[in-house]
């Protein structure tokens, strides 16, 4: 993913920040605590394609990048 591309996308249900997970090819949405998916390099940003975080998720994204 494409760092300039990713300081440009929000998270459209909150507007916030998202987090690029290179191993699951998602990214993170821990305000709204959703995944949205990248599919060949295109981001999938529609709430009804994304997966919901679980807490344990939430912990690790937390613990690797602590909140702005």
């Amino acid at each position: 993913m494409d760092t300039k591309l990713l300081e440009l996308l929000v998270c459209p249900v909150t507007k916030g920040p998202l987090d690029f997970d290179r191993d699951s090819q998602e990214l993170l949405s821990r305000s709204a605590r959703l995944a949205y998916p990248v599919r060949k390099g295109i981001p999938i940003l529609l709430e009804n394609e994304a997966r919901t975080l679980s807490d344990e998720e939430i912990e690790k994204l937390t613990a690797l990048r602590p909140p702005i």
